[in-house]
């Protein structure tokens, strides 16, 4: 075949034109344009509520821990490159943040394992004090640009006594964040396990306490049995009740999410997650490296396919 032929060979321009985008493939990947990014700090209860089965994965039933973590783990490759993520836990009354927001994509890999490792056995105490948690994870965030997602079932143990309630006045409005809302709002049981970390059974009436026994009762005197100013301020008889049940409190969560000036979202499904985070008002505006290597590697195989078919 001479030159002027080759020339009018429509499959000598196609393949010119495919090594041209391959060869742009490699020499410009990435392309700058505006986008949203998101730093997000994750603060996950782990007190023993949160290992109630009442989500699912598959046909699997999984705990609410269980199924936090699978929605983390889908959020961070969800979102985009130059965003942060970092992870903390809460239990008794406290939160600790284990690590500052780390870059998505550049740290998936140790976001990934670390979200995988979260576990009940972390917690330091039993108690669940929700909304001095909440408190101490806004306090520790208060000064940083931040976004609070604060995850937990809304279950105070003991029993919230309404008389010593969290003051949330001097923090409320100074950070952005939601609070989400993990559980079934059916009840079910929680598991027990022994000191070695082995399932053996579910906690019963007899396990917990069904009313707070601290400071002053918030009840009229005469209305509690066995009454007694001196000895018995909370009556001389134990507490009935369901709290070895367990459900989501989300009007609990509804009223500290007003409180705190935070929003609150519910934990239905995985997407839900990434839903409840990836709006506005936690996003900021900058200028991306967009990935598109995609593009040119279609145009190559494009043009590639068109040397057979036409």
């Amino acid at each position: 075949m001479n030159i002027r032929s080759l020339l009018k060979d429509y499959r000598f321009y196609s393949l010119s034109l495919a090594l041209l985008a391959m060869a742009a493939l490699f020499a410009f990947p990435t392309r700058q344009q505006s986008g949203e990014t998101y730093n997000l700090t994750v603060i996950v209860d782990i007190t023993r509520s949160m290992n109630a089965e009442d989500y699912r994965i598959g046909e699997q039933a999984v705990s609410r821990l269980a199924f936090v973590k699978h929605s983390l783990r889908e959020l961070i490759g969800r979102l985009p490159c130059q965003s942060k993520v970092g992870l903390g836990v809460f239990t008794e009354r406290r939160s600790t943040v284990l690590y500052q927001p780390i870059e998505v994509c550049s740290g998936y890999a140790e976001l990934d394992k670390s979200i995988a490792a979260l576990d009940w056995r972390m917690a330091w105490a039993a108690d669940s004090r929700i909304a001095g948690g909440l408190l101490n994870a806004m306090q520790l965030l208060k000064d940083h640009d931040s976004a609070l997602v604060f995850i937990s079932d809304g279950q105070e143990a003991p029993p919230l006594n309404p008389r010593y309630r969290t003051d949330f006045s001097e923090i409320k409005g100074k950070l952005k964040g939601l609070i989400v809302g993990a559980g079934g709002l059916q009840a079910v049981p929680i598991p027990k396990f022994d000191a070695k970390g082995r399932r053996i059974g579910v906690y019963g009436p007899d396990d917990v306490p069904h009313r707070s026994s601290f400071g002053e009762s918030d009840l009229n005197p005469e209305k509690i049995e066995g009454y007694d100013a001196r000895n018995a301020p909370f009556g001389k008889y134990a507490a009935s009740g369901n709290e070895h049940q367990t459900a989501l409190r989300e009007n609990y969560l509804q009223q500290l999410a007003t409180e705190t000036g935070l929003s609150y979202r519910r934990l239905q499904d995985s997407e839900s997650l990434s839903a409840a985070v990836k709006v506005p008002d936690y996003a900021t505006l900058t200028e991306l490296d967009a990935d598109v290597r995609h593009f040119y590697a279609l145009t190559a195989l494009l043009l590639s396919l068109a040397i057979f078919v036409l």
